[in-house]
């Protein structure tokens, strides 16, 4: 598996690497969606750090509305506690209410605080939301960069087209568009049908693929016989889910095939191979062990194909 390359942001300065797995945090202290407090607690999420860093997985993905900033603060918490050298990246969320250039430096000294560091070495705009163009956000992060705050400069969330929007306009700053952060897995493979991943491929930037377990659903956790609750009850009803048990019968048979690796795993490395970062997320030591065992092996041709023509509806 090739690890990926960063460039600075300032011209002339090296690359920074990042490992091909990489840990998300959006469930470290958020009650709303993921029920921080039932199940997992504080120290569950310190196993999964530590587990992971062990592991070799140091990219380490936040954001300052994850558990309304609780997320970057265990992180800043756990590396201060550890001395672990890890390479973080966060986000800047655009409310609508955030309108000036400033509003981004502002929430940037905030995450920098949360973080208990001097500088992120990835900083990404979380969503593409008005009224704000994209290249008031750009020549925003520009600033950042060029002030030491920050390292490289990513957007998540971005279609195409507003990805080469904001690659055109960090470069008149002579600043890389480092990444891209897009909803990537077996089940959604929308980027490559749009030529996102494509287009990355040919600029040199990284996909960075979130919810590459499909949010649980390519664990091989649920089936027909046993939904999920809440809101992924509603996004896949009973037609879905027999597509899926097929799915995961597929990745546990590939699976085993290399040394009995799980359908995780398995799901986890296609998304590897297709070029991309992916960022399951870890609320324990147990769930930090199987993501960290998608590294080290690589599927074949012939299964990369298979699971091309079985997934993607």
């Amino acid at each position: 598996m090739h690890t990926q390359h960063f460039s600075h942001g300032t011209p002339g300065h090296s690359v920074f690497e990042i490992s091909p797995i990489g840990l998300g945090t959006w469930a470290w202290g958020d009650k709303m969606v993921w029920s921080y407090g039932t199940g997992y607690a504080d120290d569950d999420i310190r196993d999964a750090y530590l587990i992971s860093v062990h592991a070799g997985v140091t990219f380490i993905d936040t954001a300052e509305v994850y558990g309304w900033g609780a997320s970057e603060r265990f992180i800043g918490k756990f590396i201060k506690e550890t001395g672990n050298e890890c390479i973080i990246a966060t986000k800047f969320m655009p409310f609508p209410w955030r309108i000036t250039k400033k509003s981004l430096r502002r929430a940037l000294k905030r995450s920098l605080k949360r973080l208990q560091t001097s500088h992120v070495d990835l900083y990404q705009i979380h969503w593409p939301f008005p009224p704000v163009p994209a290249r008031v956000w750009m020549d925003a992060m520009a600033d950042v960069v060029e002030d030491g705050l920050v390292k490289a400069v990513g957007v998540s969330n971005y279609s195409k087209e507003q990805m080469l929007r904001a690659y055109d306009q960090l470069a008149k700053r002579n600043i890389p568009l480092a990444s891209n952060q897009v909803e990537y897995s077996l089940m959604m493979r929308e980027p490559e049908k749009t030529r996102l991943l494509d287009t990355c491929h040919r600029l040199g930037i990284t996909p960075i693929a979130y919810s590459p377990l499909a949010m649980g659903m390519l664990t091989g956790k649920y089936s027909v016989s046993n939904r999920p609750s809440g809101l992924r009850n509603r996004r896949y009803g009973k037609n879905k889910l027999k597509k899926i048990e097929k799915l995961v019968g597929l990745l546990r048979e590939i699976g085993n095939k290399h040394g009995g690796k799980s359908p995780a795993q398995v799901a986890l490395n296609w998304t590897m191979c297709k070029g991309t970062v992916p960022i399951p997320g870890a609320k324990n030591a147990k769930q930090a062990e199987q993501n960290a065992g998608a590294l080290g092996w690589k599927l074949t041709e012939d299964e990369i194909e298979i699971l091309d023509q079985t997934s993607g509806w």
